[in-house]
């Protein structure tokens, strides 16, 4: 259900600014021949929205000074036209503000009354994507802005067209019937570019809105990869996604062309909405007893009102099938189609990783069996696991059994703030005991950080890793002192994770290390060092890049350190010497089949729909910054 209600926002986001900027040029119509209207709305809506959907990668906030003041303009512009309408036509309209005449109406209309409610829903089309606005306002500006003033904007707008029509009998004669033939002839010029104006700000909100609900999809893994920019530094909700965006032109421009006229893209738009309207009352109830600890009474209450409502118009919608309506259908259809293949397969790739996945020492307990061989250098495992060995891991060092002397699980990681701190970018702990020289680093970035060059972030991790080491060290002193490391069981000391800052926290780290011992000997690592420096003489070091990593290492400390302070020396020259060796990368690259005896739909949805997404999506990012040079990929077959 969550699922469909997802793929009709999304499908209404690709119908709404279509049928906006359609409905807003159409008043052209008024000042332009029978056989010229044809060949100027059209192609200036396909015009309006090519610019609309241009303009996207700027960001809102680039430009959205300029929403508030046409949507105000525009709600007093629809006040004052209602309010004249009303004083002019028919002064009586409000009585019509009595619920009961609604009764009355269907009761006097029947059947023709509710077929006609899929026009009505036209009326409050837009509050479903009032979501996307609480990535940019807060509830309290909203709950005031609607009620305060949009709410008795539009009653007057729709008073003043009651007030209008209650005079003028003979609409159906007419073909130009809409919001301009209540407008007067004297200002029909202003009100068009307002109303121009105006589509294009509520296009925008549904288009942010499809962004943000794809966003929230992808990171739920229910839709496959694609590349979100964050386009302000203060709001988070505030994204660009350029594949869709693109996509989203695409559909909206050939839309306006295939239906050409309001009717069909209403009906569409209108079973878009309220399908979105009911499934968001559905789950609501859902809330109301599950996050909110209601009575289920009162959400049943709650469902059965505003549900059985809602199940009219979506039912006066559904007969508009075929015109127009079956369009948010088939879209919904297909992408539901996508999202389910792509979270089925994402979710059995990781559950097969989850219960593959094996302990280090299992993996070094086979190393006589197998002749396992550590190489010199440092090997950087990308995993998105946070514990355990990877299962393509594994399987690469039992069938080829050699690895790095110094071994590095990689996983990174992207919080919800703009920027992450260097000094609490890196989580850093040991996998096995100190001997295996082995490591897990967390990486965190925030959505508006730039993710490090490759030698950058080389240097910062041996960095990280130089100072963890001594700040492991120094805690084991103080666990066996105070005697309370006696009690801790080596695989939870091993699980543990230190927040490790990079350049300046480190050296801070490293000075207060420093302070407390009487002497320090410094191993260094050189190459040659960004801006100058001096070639150290290393056959790697002819033309290369200026790098220095600097590792104090205490020499002279209590006697019942000296063991630790001896150990923390030799790990930190096996890192030196292993930095000296060089670096891999090594990047799992997985290809999905379904297990024999599958049926035919699981293998047309993992075996053709998933490999066909996952080679054409975008690939993760880590992929696109390590070089060719340095990156080993490791193939793996994972048989679901």
């Amino acid at each position: 259900m969550v699922l469909i209600g997802t793929c009709m926002v999304i499908g209404d986001g690709v119908l709404t600014p279509a049928i906006s900027v359609f409905s807003a040029v159409s008043g052209l119509e008024f000042s332009l021949s029978k056989d010229h209207r044809e060949y100027a709305v059209i192609p200036i809506t396909c015009v309006i929205l090519a610019f609309l959907f241009a303009l996207q990668h700027y960001g809102t906030h680039r430009v959205g000074f300029l929403f508030a003041p046409i949507v105000l303009a525009w709600l007093i512009c629809m006040s004052a036209l209602g309010l004249y309408n009303i004083i002019h036509w028919n002064p009586h309209v409000y009585q019509a503000l009595n619920p009961c005449y609604m009764f009355k109406f269907l009761k006097k209309t029947r059947k023709y009354g509710w077929m006609s409610l899929g026009g009505i829903l036209l009326c409050m089309t837009g509050s479903e994507a009032m979501f996307a606005d609480l990535g940019h306002f807060s509830y309290s500006a909203i709950q005031l802005a609607f009620t305060s003033l949009v709410y008795p904007a539009l009653i007057l707008a729709y008073m003043g067209q009651a007030a209008y029509l209650s005079k003028h009998h003979d609409f159906y004669s007419n073909s130009q019937v809409g919001f301009y033939i209540a407008v007067p002839d004297k200002v029909r010029w202003p009100v068009l570019v307002l109303a121009i104006l105006a589509s294009v700000v509520g296009s925008q909100a549904i288009i942010s809105g499809t962004f943000s609900i794809i966003n929230q999809s992808q990171s739920l893994s229910c839709f496959p990869r694609v590349k979100v920019v964050h386009t302000s530094d203060k709001i988070h909700g505030q994204i660009y996604i350029p594949e869709i965006n693109w996509l989203l032109m695409i559909l909206c421009i050939a839309v306006t062309v295939g239906f050409r006229d309001t009717k069909h893209m209403g009906n569409a738009s209108g079973l878009a909405v309220i399908t979105v309207m009911l499934v968001t009352t559905c789950l609501t109830s859902l809330v109301i007893m599950l996050c909110w600890r209601r009575p289920p009474v009162l959400a049943l209450c709650f469902l059965l009102f505003f549900g059985s409502v809602e199940a009219l118009y979506f039912s006066a919608s559904l007969i508009k099938f075929l015109e127009g309506a079956w369009l948010p259908i088939l879209l919904a259809l297909f992408l539901m189609a996508v999202m389910l293949v792509w979270h089925y397969t994402t979710i059995k790739k990781y559950e097969f990783d989850l219960h593959n996945k094996v302990t280090l020492e299992w993996l070094l307990a086979l190393g006589d069996k197998l002749g396992m061989v550590r190489v010199p250098g440092i090997g950087l495992v990308y995993t998105d696991l946070t514990s355990g060995v990877p299962a393509n891991f594994s399987r690469f060092v039992t069938n080829l059994p050699a690895f790095h002397q110094v071994l590095v699980f990689v996983c990174v990681k992207s919080v919800p703030v703009p920027y992450v701190f260097p000094a609490e970018r890196y989580l850093i702990g040991r996998v096995g005991p100190p001997g295996h020289r082995s490591y897990r680093c967390i990486v965190r970035y925030g959505y508006r950080d730039v993710h490090q060059d490759v030698d950058s972030f080389e240097t910062e991790l041996v960095e990280s890793l130089a100072t963890f080491i001594k700040l492991d060290a120094s805690y084991r002193c103080s666990d066996a002192s105070g005697g309370g490391g006696d009690h801790e069981p080596e695989e939870e000391r091993g699980a543990r994770l230190a927040v490790i800052g990079s350049s300046h926290a480190s050296y801070d780290i490293q000075d207060s290390v420093q302070h407390s011992s009487a002497a320090s000997v410094e191993t260094t690592t050189t190459r040659r060092r960004s801006g100058g420096g001096d070639d150290d003489g290393s056959p790697g070091g002819g033309g290369g890049r200026a790098k220095q990593v600097r590792f104090f290492i205490d020499s002279h400390v209590a006697s019942p350190e000296a063991a630790d302070s001896k150990q923390v020396a030799e790990e930190l020259e096996a890192l030196a010497a292993a930095r000296d060796a060089g670096t891999a990368f090594i990047l799992g690259h997985s290809h999905v089949q379904c297990k024999p005896g599958s049926s035919l739909l699981k293998r047309l949805a993992v075996d053709v729909g998933y490999n066909f997404l996952r080679r054409n999506c975008r690939g993760p990012d880590v992929a696109l910054r390590v070089p060719p040079a340095s990156l080993l990929e490791v193939g793996m077959v994972y048989v679901l």
